[in-house]
């Protein structure tokens, strides 16, 4: 790939598009704003840690991408914050053709008897009406572009079965591929297409808790693939799907997991930070900045 000094991709597949990417300032997000940066698209950040946000800026701004990234600080499951986004990305670069929902949390955990309702309420505010919102809001620019586009929405495999994941999470992913489906039935005649990406165990902070070394020992028992999963599969998944390789492609569920599901999760209680989820209860918020809470059984 050429680059000319300013950083933009010469001939990148994603040339003059323009996306958005929520929690595109760390993990499988960020990795995914430097793969579209750097096959020429424009790209507006949207996440709620400011922090993280203006540290991912300077990065890539020192990488040469500085003219072609935005960030705005965003709580994907507010209506006004996903539309100011929105609007963002046509006011900096002048159109929308990309979205991909991808911000999440670990959510409520414990035993079900035990699980804060206002802890389940927020983990689907954050896991599925953020992917409602951003879809409602991209499609309307897009209709109103007339030029279809495309849009992607981060599942799990945890949504696909059991076994995989906590409750709230679990259920709140399992919506969000069911939300991809009958959204791209209903979009189809604008050419805009939506799919879900499904990914399996990604050595990210929001996965590892900052035990890697136990999290690889506990994959390397149950995923086919000895290779680690990094923020960089997810990414290149989301290029196909927002590039025009995959232009018949819609309401699909993409799943990157190592041959992981295949071969049977059986992940909770095994990772460290899933393994005494039967003695505790509480919400984990990843890499919003928010601390979690965890109260002892």
């Amino acid at each position: 790939m050429q680059a000319d000094q300013k950083g933009k991709a010469m001939n990148g597949i994603l040339q003059s598009k323009v996306a958005i990417v929520t929690g595109g300032a760390s993990g499988m997000g960020f990795a995914t704003v430097e793969r579209f940066l750097e096959e020429g698209a424009s790209v507006v950040i949207g996440d709620l840690n400011a922090e993280n946000g203006r540290s991912a800026v300077e990065s890539l701004s020192a990488a040469g991408h500085g003219d072609r990234v935005r960030f705005t600080a965003t709580d994907v499951s507010i209506e006004d914050d996903v539309a100011a986004m929105s609007e963002l990305a046509v006011d900096a670069f002048g159109r929308l053709d990309i979205v991909f929902n991808n911000a999440g949390i670990g959510g409520a955990f414990g035993p079900i008897t035990e699980l804060d309702v206002d802890d389940w309420d927020s983990t689907f505010h954050i896991l599925v009406r953020s992917v409602f919102l951003g879809i409602k809001h991209a499609a309307r620019i897009m209709i109103d572009q007339d030029e279809g586009g495309s849009i992607i929405n981060t599942a799990s495999i945890a949504g696909m079965g059991g076994g995989a994941g906590p409750q709230a999470y679990s259920a709140a992913k399992a919506a969000v591929v069911n939300l991809s489906k009958t959204a791209a039935i209903e979009l189809a005649s604008h050419n805009i297409r939506v799919n879900a990406i499904c990914p399996g165990v990604i050595f990210t902070p929001l996965m590892h808790s900052g035990n890697e070394e136990q999290a690889e020992e506990v994959i390397a028992e149950i995923q086919p693939l000895a290779k680690r999963g990094e923020g960089s599969d997810i990414a290149g998944m989301a290029l196909f799907l927002a590039g025009n390789d995959s232009q018949f492609v819609t309401g699909q569920e993409h799943i990157v997991d190592g041959g992981l599901i295949a071969n049977g999760p059986r992940l909770v209680g095994r990772l460290h930070n899933s393994r005494n989820l039967h003695r505790m209860a509480g919400m984990a918020f990843g890499n919003s900045g928010q601390p979690a809470t965890v109260r002892r059984l």
